[in-house]
């Protein structure tokens, strides 16, 4: 991916995070509680410990962005807060880790995302 695209692409998911705080407004909740539970999404890593395959699923389930859009149409449009706030936040969540270069898992390890590999390089004159 050239750099244009990849900066464009992060710009996006920057849109997308101040979106969801301008959901969150939306909402009758006080203010400190969408800091408070923006990384509740990144529980789902539990799923690992059951294997790649299953902690793949779930870590996906919980940052997929139509899961996000649909808790949160149904939240709204049922008139259900607490269902409209889980969508928020995990629209929020999804975009921060997106900016963030942290993709949807592939089920061969949890470095292994939509948007490449994440962590060290295996390149052994690197510096650290």
């Amino acid at each position: 991916m050239t750099k244009g695209i990849h900066q464009l692409l992060k710009l996006e998911e920057a849109g997308q995070f101040l979106l969801s705080i301008g959901l969150f407004n939306q909402l009758d909740y006080a203010w400190w509680l969408f800091p408070a539970l923006i990384l509740l999404p990144d529980l789902s890593m539990i799923g690992y410990l059951f294997g790649t395959k299953a902690g793949a699923r779930l870590y996906n389930l919980f940052h997929h962005k139509l899961m996000a859009v649909v808790l949160l149409i149904a939240g709204f449009w049922w008139h259900y807060p607490w269902l409209a706030l889980s969508g928020v936040i995990l629209l929020g969540h999804s975009s921060m880790d997106r900016m963030l270069g942290y993709g949807l898992k592939y089920d061969d390890g949890f470095h292994h995302t939509h948007l490449g590999k994440i962590g060290k390089k295996d390149n052994p004159g690197a510096k650290a």
